[in-house]
């Protein structure tokens, strides 16, 4: 096949010369090639193309889009293949593949579904979807996406159920951060939103439909399986899953709290929604306050009867009563009236914080007499210890030398140590002279080894400043000790009965 360079050369020397032969000694080809290309030029093709030549599969390939047609592009070509060798073809499978292969790509491009462009309107139209989220142990997660479509302005939220209460509360999040309700929110045919359908017209959860009513919002679902209908929340999805969930492209680390999953979201909202977009050239929270003028008022009060049943939190324990069980709840809402109800055998405890109903606790079901009580819903420490708290100058100054001060104090203290004032006294002096962490570091030491008489402190702190690491502690055993044994006893009165007996001797 020669090149465009040299059929331009062919076709120079043809128009100079007038003969084929001629041409030919110009060019450095064969006649024939000048021939061949005078007379592609003289019908009109254009000499550059290549004609296509006949293949052992043309013969067959009505049958090849006739089974690409009937199974809508989906067929494979070894099955094409496999039906065409039955049929009498001898070509190889590499032949067939392209067929299939050229055949589909005519097949896609004659049903290839073309979208009319939507243009948003400010204040009309909101889509939500789910997302698989982050995993805790064994527990998963789910995304809440919300996404404004004028704004472009996102919302993510981590919850742990999809059920219509968990929608209600994400809904009241996701209008409150938008300032305002739209006209339409449109979402997937999920059962919480769409019960059926009926010659293709969905029947929407009777349930839902209270809570849309509510905020004065028309819930609306896209075709099913059609996700492309609502495609600018299936790409926040998207979006929200590669930067939030813990994948080797992201090298996120795993979370050890559900408090770290909420935080990461505000954070990627907080990031996705300050930047410019690059569809409007501008940032969506700067969008947002354009729109906000278009949404409807928000009620004062978010939807709670989905919410579950009221509790009233003990102000004293921090506690819920549900069917005579105990159940603990964050301090902070001790006092509190919260709601709860249950998923499945957990207990989903909700509490209105800032006017957003937001969830505060999930317990598994327990029985009368085993109340499930958290240590993270509590300020103070668990009961059984203690935390040294000083009340006086002194013992201030002594405690702010160090955790290895706090540690000899209790040490010295469970030992019922004599004098641990005029220590601690020495200790404050120690640390002014020869510095805080030679002293503490010491402190823990004697915490360690069980030293708390006089003159323990400065000899170790001696003995740690010539060498590298802590002194080594040793604590006395059944091995070495310094009482001494019986076995000099062994032989007494032994001596007295020889002198006796002679014949003993």
């Amino acid at each position: 096949m020669k090149t465009n360079e040299e059929i331009m050369e062919i076709l120079a020397a043809y128009d100079l010369t007038g003969s084929y032969r001629k041409a030919a000694e110009l060019a450095g080809c064969d006649h024939h090639t000048v021939r061949r290309y005078v007379q592609l030029r003289g019908t009109g093709i254009d000499p550059a193309v290549r004609l296509p030549r006949t293949k052992l599969i043309d013969a067959y390939m009505p049958k090849v889009e006739e089974l690409i047609e009937a199974s809508h592009g989906r067929i494979g070509a070894d099955q094409v293949h496999k039906k065409l060798v039955a049929m009498g073809f001898t070509g190889t499978a590499r032949t067939t593949r392209r067929a299939v292969a050229a055949a589909k790509e005519s097949f896609r491009g004659g049903h290839r579904r073309v979208h009319r462009p939507w243009v948003t309107e400010p204040g009309l139209w909101m889509q939500w979807d789910w997302g698989e989220g982050p995993k805790l142990g064994d527990q998963r997660t789910s995304l809440w996406c919300a996404w404004l479509s004028w704004s472009r302005f996102r919302v993510v939220i981590a919850v742990q159920d999809k059920t219509i209460p968990t929608i209600a509360a994400c809904l009241d999040q996701t209008f409150r951060a938008f300032g305002g309700v739209p006209t339409y929110c449109l979402t997937d045919n999920e059962k919480t939103v769409t019960t059926t359908h009926i010659a293709k017209i969905a029947v929407r959860n009777p349930d839902i439909v209270p809570i849309g009513r509510f905020y004065g919002t028309v819930i609306r679902t896209c075709m099913p399986a059609d996700p492309a209908s609502k495609g600018g929340v299936e790409n926040a999805v998207k979006i929200a899953k590669r930067d939030l969930v813990p994948t080797a492209t992201n090298l996120r680390p795993a979370y050890n709290s559900f408090a770290e999953i909420e935080q990461a979201c505000d954070q990627f909202m907080a990031e996705v929604n300050g930047r410019v977009h690059r569809e409007t050239r501008r940032a969506p929270i700067e969008m947002l306050g354009e729109e906000r003028f278009r949404l409807h008022q928000l009620p004062e009060h978010p939807y709670t009867a989905a919410l579950g049943l009221t509790r009233q939190v003990h102000p004293k324990d921090s506690t819920i009563q549900v069917e005579q069980v105990r159940y603990s709840v964050p301090h902070s809402h001790a006092g509190r009236q919260v709601f709860i109800r249950w998923h499945g055998d957990q207990l989903v405890v909700t509490a209105i914080i800032d006017g957003v109903p937001v969830q505060i606790a999930r317990h598994q079901r327990s029985t009368p007499g085993n109340p499930v009580i958290l240590d993270e819903h509590y300020p103070d420490a668990p009961r059984g210890l203690r935390v040294p708290k000083p009340q006086t100058a002194a013992e201030e100054a002594f405690l702010q030398i160090g955790p290895g001060a706090a540690a000899w104090l209790e040490e010295a203290a469970a030992e019922g140590t004599r004098g641990i004032a005029s220590k601690m006294a020495e200790a404050v002096a120690l640390a002014k002279l020869r510095g805080t962490t030679a002293v503490d570091r010491a402190l823990g030491t004697a915490a360690m080894a069980g030293r708390f008489t006089d003159g323990d402190l400065r000899s170790i702190m001696d003995h740690q400043q010539f060498n590298d690491g802590p002194a080594e502690t040793s604590r006395a055993g059944e091995d070495h000790s310094l009482q001494p044994g019986t076995g000099g006893w062994s032989g007494f009165g032994r001596r007295a009965a020889d002198d006796t007996h002679p014949d003993l001797r």
